[in-house]
């Protein structure tokens, strides 16, 4: 992508990288350009034969004019392949400014996150954090938790479907995780905590550009006294720190004041490390074949 290193907010989700992750797993991808707009652009399979476009965190524009650009190129694009729709989730409210879209329904990039800030020296980091999870932190410490890098995802995968299982959320096949690390190479790492010469924790972390990202992570809940979790997110950030990233991305938390959300557990573990609670756009979509559009939309709430 030429225009990768112009644009302030870069992303894993605009990167070359993520082309090529999903080409790997069978999808179609096209990596549009303009003189200041880029957009990396996934295609999604639907039933009867239709599909819908993804532009997962972008496109990528300097300005509003940029944006109408790009926006015209993949709209015609998508027109050709006949899509039902076209979804945007960029960074950048300015960039959403277009009557044609309308807020989505749902999306696969969280409207919030946590960001924790890596330019501090690591007593600085850790005095950021809440009281818990510096304690949970040297609690993992005094029970000899060793986390380390590690290329067995049977191991992990085992502790994830349990983890799945419990918290009641879906998992890729274990052939996903293993394409996943082997496309991204040395951006990817898979770290595993081992208690007792037992895997009881693990977390998949990218490191790319000034971006340290917290991807899926597992626990097995009959050792959760040993705070095993909180050491294997320490490591990566030290890992992310060392390896030059400015910032640590949690990759999601519910929203501020959710009564209910799927990720308020995961978000009381994620809070405890400190950082900054962030917020996005919410994603648009512009809508190419209403009919379809519809069909889809009552077939989402159906479940």
């Amino acid at each position: 992508m030429n225009n990768w290193n112009n644009f302030k907010r870069r992303s894993l989700w605009q990167h070359p990288l993520w082309d090529k992750l999903q080409k790997a797993n069978g999808r179609k991808t096209w990596m549009i350009e303009t003189d200041f707009a880029s957009a990396l652009v996934v295609k999604h399979e639907m039933p009867f034969k239709l599909n819908w476009l993804e532009v997962p965190r972008g496109p990528l524009c300097k300005d509003q004019k940029n944006f109408a650009d790009i926006v015209k190129k993949i709209e015609e694009l998508a027109v050709k392949e006949q899509s039902v729709f076209v979804r945007f989730s960029p960074y950048d409210e300015m960039n959403l400014k277009d009557a044609r879209l309308k807020d989505a329904s749902s999306d696969y990039h969280p409207e919030t996150s946590l960001i924790m800030d890596l330019t501090l020296d690591e007593e600085a980091i850790l005095e950021a954090m809440k009281q818990k999870g510096r304690y949970n932190i040297k609690v993992a410490e005094r029970h000899n938790v060793s986390v380390e890098p590690s290329d067995n995802i049977d191991a992990f995968y085992e502790v994830l479907a349990k983890t799945a299982n419990r918290d009641g959320f879906g998992v890729h096949p274990k052939s996903y995780y293993k394409t996943m690390m082997e496309t991204l190479g040395e951006n990817a790492q898979l770290l595993l905590a081992t208690y007792e010469d037992r895997v009881i924790a693990g977390g998949i972390f990218v490191y790319l550009d000034e971006w340290g990202i917290y991807y899926y992570g597992a626990s097995e809940y009959n050792y959760r006294n040993v705070m095993a979790s909180y050491l294997v997110q320490w490591t990566a950030m030290k890992e992310a720190k060392k390896r030059g990233c400015k910032y640590y991305d949690f990759l999601g938390i519910a929203p501020e004041g959710a009564k209910s959300h799927p990720w308020l557990g995961v978000t009381s573990f994620k809070k405890k490390f400190g950082g900054e609670v962030v917020n996005y756009p919410k994603a648009k979509e512009l809508v190419l074949r209403p009919f379809w559009f519809f069909v889809y939309k009552v077939r989402k709430m159906l479940g």
